[in-house]
């Protein structure tokens, strides 16, 4: 039955494959009926497109005047909170006079979503050239919205990386061929996240566009990081931006066949809706506060620092078609290059605790030399995340991590106190007296499309279910900070997938000052009151634990049948009254209690498959 199915799946492909391109009539007839049916109005006739003040692109622009070629002079700013994160796209897209050019690997319908889709729009009927290149498997997935998109201003174009078959929607069926014919082609997605303004600023980090990236969805969100970057890297953004643009993979509206089979039969073109917000009031304080002088120099200038030397680093796209060519794989090679220099200390903060094996390398040449930096990182519990079957191989290879690499590692818990204290809008002082009231609308029902091995930001799908209740977190910012001196935010998860299939981005930003910024940002999820700690059991019954230990390290070797339930490590939580310390610190045990592998995680069957992962699904380390 099993060869029957898989010989279905591939004759199902092949079918696909055979008619998954349109012919050159097909493309211009759409093309012809999107030029005649294009939305043309335009709602200024100034030279500056009608362009708002603002101080984050003055900013920029006086970076780019001071700088010279031996001298360069960048203003950054670092956007750990999702408010000020929000406001500052927002600001930026009206302030834009020439161009907009957007980057990123989800894009959803929800009320962030809308928000920066219309704000775009907007800026587009004003004159300004937008251009939105997204992640095919998990953006746009609306016929009806794609249709309005590819007639509502003749500024804005929207291009879908790496389509499944040459379709915008990916049903299930054709996710499984997919997988089945043509696997490395299908999983190679560009999980770049990037904003230009003007070639002049530019945002970069972790952050898609999802009310879970900005603290906006009411039940689970991401901890998350990006950076806002004036100056020479914003021309280094738009080169980066103009290879993946072009690329072949990047495929326009009209060249989709599903999309170019609704803008034919639709020749009248659609009319672009107001958006139909689930939460208008903090939509409105958004934008409230995205061209409020005294908030915007409250949380967005005054923080910001002017430093020297600033890289923005991207993989080529379609690296995995020519992994050997020079810079397909820069921004990954930089990475490793990084943290393989180290001298002091590497303080790593990732969603997903998966080495590849080039960073193991690393790492255990690193902890072998004879002065090691200490290692410390933060990520995410089982309670956090929500990609269990990722969280499976970090939990099997606990013992490599702390033994071979010397990891200190901290992982997130679900109701962390930190991350729950970012900024409300309406408590930063702001005039809300002239906002509606607010009355919160049903959520847009999206079809939940599931990772290959689990979520990985890449669906609605939620973690597993805890045994305490409230509103939770995981973490989802990507960055380094290496020996105080300089630091990495970006894209890049420092995992095999990210090694060698999802191309990555994100700046380097050499300046002492940013980097103690962003170590204290990161520490601060470190804190007892945020995070376990994972260390070794204390061992209670020495030739016991002697043997428990030899056949765990057996057992981990394996990749399949990995079934031994005491594992190395566990989870440790500081006791009241004390001090945190490190693992290695002779009184930690006195001062710690642990609290079980998989603190605060119901029986549920995630917490099982999680379990089965760990004994079974080390083959496919190399693709979570």
């Amino acid at each position: 039955m099993p060869v029957r199915l898989l010989a279905l799946f591939t004759l199902f492909a092949a079918v696909l494959l055979q008619g998954c391109t349109l012919s050159h009539a097909q493309i211009r007839r759409a093309d012809a009926l999107v030029e005649a049916t294009i939305d043309r109005s335009s709602s200024c006739d100034r030279p500056d497109h009608c362009a708002v003040p603002s101080p984050l692109l003055d900013a920029a622009t006086r970076a780019l005047t001071d700088s010279t070629a031996q001298h360069p002079v960048h203003v950054v700013t670092l956007l750990d909170d999702s408010e000020p994160a929000l406001a500052a796209r927002i600001n930026l897209i009206r302030a834009a006079r020439q161009s907009i050019d957007m980057q990123t690997y989800i894009w959803d319908q929800d009320d962030a979503g809308q928000l920066v889709l219309d704000e775009l729009v907007q800026a587009a009927r004003r004159g300004v050239l937008v251009r939105i290149l997204a992640d095919q498997l998990f953006s746009f997935d609306d016929m009806d919205l794609l249709d309005r998109l590819a007639r509502v201003s003749p500024n804005l174009q929207v291009r879908l990386y790496n389509p499944t078959f040459h379709n915008a929607h990916t049903p299930p069926l054709e996710f499984a061929a997919g997988v089945l014919c043509c696997f490395g082609h299908f999983n190679q997605r560009m999980h770049n996240k990037l904003m230009l303004v003007d070639d002049r600023i530019g945002i970069t980090g972790g952050r898609n566009y999802e009310d879970r990236y900005f603290n906006w969805d009411d039940e689970f969100d991401y901890v998350d990081r990006d950076v806002m970057v004036g100056g020479p890297a914003a021309l280094q953004m738009a080169a980066s931006f103009e290879l993946f643009w072009r690329h072949k993979r990047s495929v326009p509206l009209t060249h989709l066949r599903d999309v170019n089979r609704r803008i034919q039969a639709d020749r009248v073109a659609p009319v672009w809706p107001a958006p139909h917000y689930r939460r208008p009031l903090r939509v409105a304080q958004v934008q409230q506060a995205a061209e409020d002088p005294q908030w915007l120099s409250a949380w967005l200038v005054e923080p910001s620092m002017q430093v020297g030397q600033v890289e923005y680093f991207s993989d080529l796209p379609a690296k995995t078609d020519k992994p050997h060519k020079q810079r397909a794989l820069d921004f990954t090679h930089h990475i490793m290059r990084m943290i393989g220099a180290a001298k002091h200390e590497v303080l790593l903060q990732t969603p997903y605790l998966v080495m590849s094996k080039r960073a193991q390398r690393i790492f255990k040449r690193l902890h072998g030399s004879d002065a090691p930096p200490r290692v410390i990182v933060s990520t995410n519990s089982l309670a956090s995340t929500d990609a269990f079957a990722v969280y499976a191989m970090s939990y099997k290879h606990r013992k490599r991590y702390l033994k071979t690499f010397g990891f200190e590692i901290h992982e997130l818990k679900p109701h962390a106190p930190g991350p729950a204290v970012d900024n409300e809008l309406a408590n930063l002082g702001m005039d809300t007296t002239s906002l509606p009231v607010e009355t919160a609308s049903p959520a847009s029902a999206t079809e939940a499309r599931v990772h290959l091995l689990g979520s990985r930001s890449g669906s609605n799908s939620r973690p597993a279910p805890l045994l305490s209740e409230g509103r939770r977190f995981g973490l989802h910012a990507k960055s380094i900070v290496i020996d105080d001196e300089f630091a990495m935010v970006g894209s890049h998860n420092f995992d095999p997938r990210s090694d060698h299939y999802n191309t990555e981005a994100g700046v380097i930003i050499y300046d002492n000052t940013f980097a103690n910024q962003l170590r204290r940002n990161i520490m601060r999820n470190t804190q007892p009151e945020n995070a376990w700690v994972i260390a070794p059991r204390q061992p209670l019954v020495p030739v016991l634990s002697d043997i428990n230990q030899a056949i765990g390290t057996v057992s981990e070797s394996l990749p399949l049948f990995d079934l031994w339930p005491f594992r190395y490590a566990t989870s440790y939580d500081l006791k009241p009254g004390c001090h945190p310390m490190r693992a290695v610190d002779p009184g930690f045990y006195t001062c710690y209690q642990p609290v079980g592998d998989f603190p605060d995680v119901a029986l549920s069957p995630k917490l099982i498959i999680t379990r089965l992962f760990t004994a079974f699904g080390a083959g496919a380390k190399g693709v979570m």
